[in-house]
């Protein structure tokens, strides 16, 4: 097969991760070539059995080092950003990992006439009291300003099996005597599939999304923190008395977990910031069909997904019996 005959490359910037993995999944159901750019390659030899053999290869890259960048870029028809991060550590900032690290992957797939397609947030305000939030909106002003053709996807709060939301319930429900429900548990989510965000972008990189446009992704239903933890003691078949924290209360004790070194604290003050706004689809993106259905997919249902990991922080896993069935 000559170079010219070989299937598009696609680079994507941090495939190893939870949502990447499963991205470089979709892509390789379609034949592409994948380039997977991470910062650590030794730790992302799983992806590999994911395509054929030669069909995904990893590279060493770094989005706070340009230089690394356009390397992991060179000679890529799409480019692919998965990477954020939902708490700063040391120099991975939200400033250098999510503004700097996402102008300088759209800098490199510019200039090497690659297309692009970039996994954002809902929530994204340049003037939300969050940095995170913050970032993520610089962001997509940079990117478009500097790729106006690009794709921005802005998911919900994300399931599936390696998610951290759902799973770091179930699993602090094993032990605790109690989960906390952050500011009264009011704030409203839109639980998106890992899976139908992989599709999304593999639509995008197949060239079916409008370029230049920015998409919300929600799932079918939204529901409150409240219900969203309710739903997960009901799949692991535990009793749990779920307690009102105030937000201020929360954000102190995010606080001083960030100060403990060596240790990811269980939320940031960030993080509860975040939650003091609902993370829900626009009605604006539900009219001009910026959103899944608008794309032609349906999208997947929470409850019909998350026992399917969950299993394993029932009492006894998943020999957990319920009524006469086991």
């Amino acid at each position: 097969m000559t170079l010219s005959n070989l299937p598009p490359l696609v680079t994507v910037f941090g495939g190893s991760g939870f949502i990447g993995r499963h991205v470089v999944r979709a892509l390789a159901k379609r034949g592409y070539r994948i380039r997977v750019a991470v910062r650590r390659p030794d730790l992302a030899g799983f992806l590999q059995p994911l395509g054929n053999l030669g069909q995904i290869s990893i590279v060493q890259a770094n989005v706070r080092y340009r230089n690394s960048i356009d390397r992991a870029v060179e000679g890529s028809q799409h480019v692919v950003n998965c990477v954020g991060i939902l708490a700063e550590s040391s120099r991975n900032t939200f400033d250098a990992v999510q503004e700097f690290g996402a102008k300088a992957i759209a800098e490199a797939a510019r200039g090497a006439g690659a297309s692009l397609t970039h996994i954002s947030a809902l929530g994204a305000d340049a003037n939300s009291p969050s940095a995170y939030a913050r970032t993520k909106a610089r962001a997509e002003a940079a990117i478009l300003s500097i790729k106006p053709d690009a794709v921005i996807l802005r998911p919900s709060i994300v399931f599936g099996p390696e998610d951290g939301f759902f799973n770091k319930f179930a699993d602090m429900s094993r032990t605790a005597p109690f989960l906390p429900l952050i500011g009264g548990g009011k704030t409203k989510f839109q639980p998106v599939y890992v899976e139908d965000i992989a599709e999304t972008v593999a639509r995008s990189v197949d060239g079916k999304l409008k370029a230049g446009t920015t998409y919300e992704l929600g799932g079918p239903e939204v529901l409150s923190f409240r219900e969203c933890l309710e739903i997960t003691l009901s799949v692991i078949n535990r009793k749990k008395s779920l307690v009102s924290i105030p937000f201020g209360i929360a954000s102190l004790i995010g606080s001083v977990a960030s100060l403990v070194p060596l240790i990811t604290p269980p939320i940031t003050s960030d993080q509860v910031t975040l939650l003091k706004s609902d993370n829900v689809v626009s009605k604006q993106a539900e009219a001009e069909g910026r959103t899944l259905k608008g794309i032609g997919l349906l999208p997947t249902l929470l409850v019909s997904v998350l026992p399917s990991y969950l299993v394993r922080y029932r009492p006894q896993g998943q020999f957990t019996g319920s009524g006469k069935a086991a």
